[in-house]
């Protein structure tokens, strides 16, 4: 592809005709940002786009599970592990899992995602067995008593597949199914909604010294081509979510980067997901050195997501969150 196209989103009442509406949505725009790895961005009119980049610019996302992604929806993170770097070790047992799963779809979560493998910067492998050992005991307490839906966060075919037997209902790839060449496959014979994210390496090496040529447009290219591959094998894309891997193999400017542009992932046609919950860059901007304290910028950051059209978070604070996330949608 040799141009792209940013739409510079909009919201309220006072929308020309003409306007378009953003993947079906109540946020609208009249013109775009032309991206290209040859030229300078120019800003162009909504009828100057591809008629195929407009229709899925346009397009209503379809539901996801069961979720309806014209409202925004907040995916609550629950790691079954010892070292994740934020809450590592407040859920080692499956009554606190359970507990903490609880209450985040009291307090609005609408996904919980469940992982036992941390991907933070520095992370070492887990064996399958011990990422099954984790997480599908708790799966299977938590299916017991919600029909919340339930994520794994796993880039494992065994991990999946024994995750979805328990009661989960999608899988969240970190890798961007790169990392194991049976999970593809396995989810589209399953026909299991999907979220791939992009990630340059991996955890043990990822923040050694990224580097990109473009990292908006690298990201976007890597996402269009695992969309492809995915529905080669018998996914849709209405079945497909994206994720942009903030913090995954990114400087500093890198993630201020894909923040400031992630209307352009609408292009690609699927559900965005974003997850800045906690993160490092987060906490050396907003000079909070402990994770736990990063809710505000956290938040702040979730927010500058969803006045671009992403319509799905991915936080630790699912509480607060949603109570931000009420506030803004008043004053919208």
């Amino acid at each position: 592809m040799s141009d792209y196209y940013r739409p510079l989103v909009q919201h309220g009442p006072a929308r020309p005709d003409g306007a378009l509406p953003l993947a079906g949505g109540d946020l609208w725009f009249t013109h775009a940002e032309r991206l290209s790895r040859d030229a300078a961005p120019r800003v162009v009119s909504a009828d100057a786009i591809p008629g195929d980049v407009r229709d899925r610019l346009t397009a209503p996302r379809a539901p996801i599970a069961g979720l309806d992604m014209a409202q925004p929806q907040i995916m609550g993170i629950l790691n079954i592990t010892p070292d994740s770097f934020s809450d590592g070790g407040r859920h080692d047992t499956v009554e606190t899992a359970r507990a903490a799963a609880a209450d985040m779809a009291a307090h609005g979560a609408t996904i919980l995602d469940i992982g036992g493998e941390s991907t933070r910067p520095g992370a070492d492998f887990i064996p399958e067995a011990q990422e099954i050992a984790r997480t599908v005991p708790v799966i299977e307490a938590i299916r017991a008593e919600t029909d919340t839906l339930i994520s794994i966060d796993t880039r494992k075919a065994a991990v999946a597949d024994a995750a979805l037997a328990a009661g989960a209902g999608l899988v969240n790839d970190v890798s961007g199914f790169t990392f194991d060449p049976a999970l593809a496959p396995q989810c589209a014979e399953a026909q299991v909604p999907v979220c791939v994210m992009h990630m340059q390496g991996d955890p043990a090496t990822m923040q050694d010294n990224p580097e990109y040529e473009n990292v908006l447009l690298d990201v976007y290219d890597f996402l269009a081509g695992q969309i492809a591959r995915l529905e080669a094998l018998g996914l849709t894309r209405a079945q497909i979510v994206v994720d942009p891997g903030i913090g995954f193999g990114k400087t500093e400017d890198h993630n201020l980067t894909l923040l400031r542009n992630l209307s352009l992932f609408h292009g690609l046609g699927c559900p965005i997901l974003l997850g800045v919950s906690r993160k490092g860059f987060i906490g050396r901007i907003g000079q909070a050195p402990r994770a736990d304290a990063r809710a505000p910028g956290s938040i702040a950051a979730a927010l500058a997501g969803l006045a671009q059209g992403v319509q799905i978070v991915r936080v630790h604070d699912v509480a607060q969150t949603a109570q931000a996330l009420r506030l803004w949608s008043a004053v919208r």
